[in-house]
């Protein structure tokens, strides 16, 4: 395929919204209140409509007739190069919003830096998502604080969480080798320079939150290869049901 790197380059950034969507959609109907929960269906349409131009961007790319809804639907769970901290469960309310906030932060540092691209097209996506990705950090940090500055509950619930999911962050930073050669093309961001600031804007939250950064220097990494968690199967079958069952289906 012409372009691989390009096109393997953008489903690393993709395919983080289209997961994170999905999660944030099963949520739909069962948030702790009207408002927080229009908010949370709200950044998983955000995050959708963002995950369409790159799609769209890729399909025209890779050629062939591909359509974004088969990049979307129709790949195999190991062709999925989102990072594992996207896909994992919304165990409880404190989970949901600890992986979002740990994912703002990375997502909003990332956009920053890629209004820079070589790329024309990235770089119109990129002025555009910022817009969305700062509102979305800033509610999910909002929530952080307040659930970790509340109740012995909430603060216990929001440490459980950050603990639970603080092992996935690490694989952000990690660059693979489309990421490599975008970054020496001027088209990619090198995310490993990204760590420091995320460190610094994720302890400034934490310690207004009342929260500690967990201290384990074990993390988990594979999703940037498509070596997934046991999550993401399930998390697929339903992303892919309609379009498995009805092929070619069109609205």
């Amino acid at each position: 395929m012409k372009n691989e790197n390009l096109y393997n380059y953008i489903l690393g950034i993709a395919d983080n919204s289209l997961i994170l969507g999905q999660r944030l959609g099963e949520l739909c109907g069962h948030g702790p209140n009207l408002e927080t929960d229009i908010a949370l269906t709200n950044i998983s349409l955000d995050l959708f409509g963002q995950t369409r131009s790159y799609y769209q961007y890729a399909a025209q790319i890779s050629g062939g007739g591909k359509t974004e809804d088969d990049i979307a639907f129709l790949r195999m769970e190991r062709q999925y190069k989102n990072v594992l901290l996207v896909e994992q469960p919304n165990a409880h309310f404190g989970f949901v919003l600890g992986r979002q906030f740990l994912f703002d932060v990375y997502h909003l540092l990332l956009m920053e830096k890629l209004q820079s691209s070589s790329d024309e097209t990235l770089v119109a996506i990129a002025k555009k998502t910022i817009k969305e990705v700062s509102y979305h950090e800033r509610f999910s940090s909002d929530w952080v604080k307040r659930l970790g500055d509340g109740t012995d509950e909430s603060n216990k619930k929001m440490q459980e969480a950050i603990d639970g999911l603080w092992p996935y962050t690490d694989e952000l930073f990690q660059l693979t080798e489309a990421d490599r050669i975008m970054v020496s093309d001027g088209i990619g961001v090198d995310v490993s320079k990204l760590k420091k600031d995320y460190l610094k804007r994720v302890s400034e939250i934490l310690k207004e939150a009342t929260l500690k950064i967990p201290e384990s220097k074990y993390f988990q990494k594979g999703g940037k290869e498509g070596i997934h968690s046991e999550h993401m199967g399930y998390l697929l079958a339903d992303l892919q049901y309609m379009q498995r069952s009805y092929p070619n289906m069109k609205w």
